[in-house]
């Protein structure tokens, strides 16, 4: 399968991994050390703090989008993997496919039927009875 990245998804991606990085956070708190370590030479004046205060809130600005680029592509693929996986099982119920879509109401309606499916083969467990696969509920 070929690869179509955009530009700034692999920014992205290379971004992320970087700040995920230990040498990342050394790095970030050896400049909080430098910061700290000059502010008697600045007498701590509104200048020193407002370099860190602006320098953080850039840099956290632009990670929320550089983050959540990377986390939409990976909740995606996995949502494909899973709808893969949904689809290669026997028996499996495959309205599932893509539910990610439905609404709220239509999500909670389902997992309201799972949880009726999970407190019935606890309360089988209870009673010693194995566990018997029940269909799936209808969506």
């Amino acid at each position: 399968m070929e690869q179509h990245m955009s530009r700034f998804s692999r920014f992205a991606t290379w971004a992320s991994h970087t700040s995920g990085h230990p040498s990342s956070f050394i790095f970030a708190l050896a400049i909080i050390v430098v910061w700290a370590v000059t502010g008697p030479l600045f007498k701590f004046s509104d200048t020193w703090q407002l370099v860190i205060n602006t320098g953080t809130t850039i840099i956290t600005f632009l990670m929320v989008f550089v983050i959540q680029n990377t986390q939409n592509r990976d909740s995606a693929a996995i949502q494909l993997k899973l709808d893969e996986i949904i689809r290669s099982l026997d028996g499996a119920n495959n309205a599932l496919l893509n539910m990610e879509e439905l609404d709220e109401k239509d999500l909670e309606s389902i997992r309201e039927s799972y949880l009726k499916l999970a407190e019935e083969a606890r309360a089988n467990l209870r009673k010693g009875r194995k566990q018997k696969y029940a269909s799936p509920p209808a969506v």
